[in-house]
């Protein structure tokens, strides 16, 4: 039944939503909405020192920003710890389950003796089967799993393939602290159990927690669910993402500049493939994402690629809802609240105006309030050093000249403006070049601009005059 399916994103609040568990998120909520399910959202906050409301904030925040909705209200795991200890203490009736009264130090020594011996099950069993009238007065125990000692555990996982651990080099991990409060791997059970969950799609770093997770559903008499490890994300360079090579939270992306459609393409594509095909729209993603088309080796981060393609989106989006984004990006770059201050009817109108040409070279919304600039600059403009060399007494007084020639002209258009200037040029017997950088300077104080032309018509006749009197002669 394709109703049925039932995934969830389950990130823990201790930071911002980084780009792996954004990429998590996306493919639980594309297998869900491909087959006409569920998403569900659990914020995993059982590590209560490090959980954290702000993080919380930025998680949704960053969840609504790239797209993904979730099904149903959000559920907080510290929430159901009433519930996580029953569990605990069904299976300590049940004979699954014991209480472990072994001190810190016995733990420490047992921890140590494991490692000299290259052994990977770290507890020696030492309360499994003793008698608690033994116990040392005063010590709150643990409850841990009486997991299995001999034969295996094995994960059937859509990506990774049958995955075997050897049950001797398993612990029987612990699912209630001496505090009382359930362990994380305890909390997973039940919260996944009691969500109806049925799919579990998840980083390969939890591919251990799987083994684990396993023998207290088989404790349970619980059916697992169909279990996905995806590999993780790593630098250009093959070794772990680190922040200088992405590993930054959806934030930080947003705040470069980035479009949410194109942030979604291009986690799509980080690990998952259909054919060559690189562009998806949402919808296209949604009828093509399988499980069998993610691969088993890591995902490289690319910026570039990351780059082009948000360029790809800028330049297909329709000119009203940049502005929006544009101004939407404002709160998030250096100086966006100038430029916030000067949004009024006519520079909404002018920065709609210029897009079409504004969009065909920008790669991210910040080089697109870069390059609107001129729209947004004050008089006199603040000439860039580079561009103040061009302004020598040849260029002013050609300024001046030039000023005089465009006045004339009605109405003013980039068309009539264009053919202005090249008369004037033919007649000066000068290059159109030769005349349009230092009118490119004069109006945006910059060597570089969108097309000359386009900013004649955006600035309008008023402002292009006043902007080069001031630098003509006087």
């Amino acid at each position: 039944m394709t109703d049925s399916v039932v995934t969830r994103f389950a990130p823990s609040p201790t930071g911002f939503l980084h780009i792996g568990g954004a990429r998590t998120a996306l493919f639980n909520w594309l297998y869900a909405r491909k087959r006409g399910g569920k998403m569900l959202l659990r914020i995993e906050d059982t590590d209560r020192e490090r959980s954290t409301e702000p993080a919380i904030a930025a998680i949704l925040d960053g969840l609504k920003w790239l797209g993904l909705d979730w099904d149903g209200e959000v559920v907080y795991q510290f929430t159901g710890a009433a519930r996580h200890r029953e569990v605990a203490e069904q299976l300590l009736a049940a004979g699954k389950a014991y209480r472990c009264y072994a001190t810190p130090e016995e733990l420490t020594a047992m921890r140590e003796k494991a490692r000299a011996e290259g052994r990977t099950r770290l507890y020696d069993g030492l309360w499994r089967d003793r008698d608690p009238s033994e116990a040392p007065a005063g010590l709150k125990p643990t409850i841990r799993l009486r997991a299995p000692q001999q034969g295996e555990t094995v994960i059937e996982d859509q990506v990774q393939g049958r995955v075997v651990w050897l049950n001797e080099n398993l612990d029987d991990l612990v699912l209630l602290r001496g505090d009382g409060n359930p362990t994380y791997m305890l909390a997973v059970v039940v919260d996944d159990h009691d969500m109806g969950v049925t799919h579990i799609i998840r980083g390969d770093d939890h591919l251990i927690n799987a083994a684990r997770q396993k023998q207290i559903y088989d404790a349970l008499g619980w059916d697992l669910p169909n279990m996905s490890h995806i590999p993780l994300i790593h630098g250009p360079d093959g070794s772990k993402l680190s922040k200088r090579h992405g590993a930054l939270g959806v934030d930080a992306y947003r705040a470069m500049g980035y479009l949410p459609a194109a942030l979604r393409n291009y986690l799509v594509r980080l690990g998952w493939s259909h054919g060559d095909q690189e562009i998806f729209s949402t919808e296209e993603m949604i009828a093509a994402f399988d499980l069998s088309g993610i691969g088993r080796s890591a995902a490289r981060f690319d910026f570039a690629k990351l780059e082009s393609l948000n360029g790809h989106y800028i330049r297909h989006s329709d000119d009203q809802s940049l502005v929006t984004m544009f101004e939407d990006v404002l709160d998030y770059v250096p100086n966006g609240s100038d430029v916030k201050a000067k949004l009024n009817e006519t520079t909404r109108a002018q920065l709609l105006q210029a897009m079409p040409s504004l969009k065909e070279r920008a790669k991210t919304l910040i080089e697109l309030i870069d390059s609107a600039y001129f729209i947004f600059a004050d008089r006199p403009l603040e000439i860039e050093p580079k561009a103040a060399g061009l302004l020598t007494p040849e260029n002013r007084e050609l300024i001046g000249r030039l000023r005089l020639a465009l006045e004339a002209v009605t109405p003013w258009t980039a068309a009539t403006t264009e053919a202005a200037m090249r008369a004037f040029a033919e007649m000066s017997n000068l290059k159109l070049g030769t005349v349009a950088q230092p009118l490119r300077v004069a109006l945006t104080g910059r060597t570089t601009s969108p097309g000359i032309f386009d900013v004649l018509a955006v600035l309008g006749r008023q402002e292009c005059l006043a902007r080069l009197g001031d630098q003509a002669p006087s």
